[in-house]
């Protein structure tokens, strides 16, 4: 595969190991995504879907295999650069916005460009470019409590996109909105994924979002199958 942004080799993860409760969630997971591709995973409840995002997002680290990013094996790299690399290389998006309450819908998308060492003009119009494109500009200024779902998860979307990360991680997007509003918030996340030419890893319940990307996967018995 041409330029891959993700790769994960033999991953596993037990929990609870050697316990009468141990269970193996991961059991050799092989999966690598590409710049530009947008791959669906999707799997059940508890399958461990949520488990291999934070692997992959360097979150949470595995029992076996290895993760790299771009190229470069996080095995064995110190908490400082696995931070950097999250907070430079990487974007997430959850289930729920999780959007700072206390801020405007803008402000949550300049807080991470400044943690990452934007200045903040350039911030405002990086912020401004992406409500834009996803309709929501005109809320800008509004905090997090008077937007709809929809709106909330639109301004979450640009809050991972902030940084132009190499790769978009994200849990059930969608999850919790009703079915029109998911699939015109899932469009809108289409749209800046393509327009950016990350890799986007995106686990979903849903079959017909995952069918409008390039591949899916699906994760059965603790190993990703196609």
């Amino acid at each position: 595969m041409n330029d891959p942004v993700l790769g994960l080799a033999g991953l596993e993860k037990v929990y609870n190991r050697g316990k009468p409760s141990e269970v193996a969630v991961l059991r050799g997971v092989d999966l690598t995504v590409a710049r530009g591709e947008m791959v669906a995973l999707v799997a059940p409840s508890g399958a461990g879907k949520s488990t291999l995002l934070h692997i992959a997002g360097l979150l949470d680290t595995p029992d076996a295999g290895s993760v790299a990013i771009e190229g470069e094996a996080m095995a064995g790299l110190g908490d400082r650069r696995r931070t950097e690399i999250r907070r430079r290389k990487i974007g997430f998006v959850y289930q729920f916005h999780h959007l700072l309450p206390e801020f405007s819908a803008a402000e949550n998308v300049v807080l991470p460009q400044l943690a990452n060492g934007i200045g903040r003009g350039a911030a405002e119009a990086r912020a401004r470019e992406l409500l834009d494109r996803v309709g929501v500009l005109p809320r800008a200024a509004h905090r997090p409590a008077a937007l709809s779902g929809g709106e909330q998860q639109r301004v979450a979307f640009c809050r991972a996109l902030a940084n132009g990360p190499a790769l978009l991680l994200a849990d059930e997007p969608t999850g919790n909105l009703d079915p029109a509003t998911s699939d015109r918030v899932f469009g809108a996340l289409i749209e800046l994924v393509r327009g950016t030419g990350m890799a986007a890893l995106i686990a979903t319940h849903n079959l017909d979002l995952a069918a409008r990307m390039d591949r899916v996967v699906r994760l059965a018995a603790g190993r990703v199958v196609t």
